[in-house]
């Protein structure tokens, strides 16, 4: 994968398959720490531990569909080759929490890419799971919350376009209004 904004989509669609009601989607860029960690967290199926150990493995998937998942080894692999670690939390019955940390400014550190635009992709073809996105830079976060908008809409679906492009767009402009403040 060439951005991390497609590993983030494939962690969650995996939480998807988990019986996710929740899914919670976290990147924290710390430039004093030169670090960028991704976490994506459900409240799932879980994951037994040998099935936890087994999960960075290619061969290893629980897919009936294909034979192999190169989704969290690839995560694991983009994530060691700038000096960072890839962490799995897991118990059957109480979800999974994915955890990557990645050099912020390592030259082998892959682009985010477009979060917002997978955040609102993944609202869209699952409109009945909530989702949480939270940004954080240096002391600057904001959160993005479905729960929040179902408030607001008063029964207008997630799934509608013009729902999406606004998750969207209210994304990228608290990304950006997170990242002015910090650089003030």
């Amino acid at each position: 994968m060439q951005e991390l904004s497609l590993n983030v989509l494939d962690i969650a669609q995996n939480s998807v398959r988990a019986g996710a009601s929740l899914i919670e989607i976290t990147v924290d860029e710390q430039p004093a720490a030169d670090t960028l960690t991704i976490t994506v967290r459900d409240d799932g199926c879980g994951m037994t531990p040998e099935q936890v150990r087994r999960v960075t493995d290619p061969f290893f998937t629980t897919r009936t569909t294909r034979r192999v998942g190169l989704g969290v080894p690839f995560l694991k692999m983009g994530a060691e080759m700038t000096g960072g670690s890839l962490s799995i939390e897991s118990e059957p019955g109480r979800g999974t929490a994915v955890t990557a940390v990645f050099g912020l400014t390592h030259i082998d550190r892959m682009p985010l890419g477009d979060i917002a635009a997978t955040v609102a992709s993944l609202v869209q073809c699952n409109p009945d799971i909530d989702f949480t996105y939270t940004f954080r830079h240096g002391a600057g976060e904001f959160t993005a919350d479905t729960r929040e908008f179902r408030q607001v809409l008063d029964g207008v679906p997630l799934s509608e376009p013009s729902v999406v492009g606004f998750i969207g767009s209210f994304i990228r402009e608290n990304t950006q209004e997170v990242l002015d403040t910090q650089a003030s």
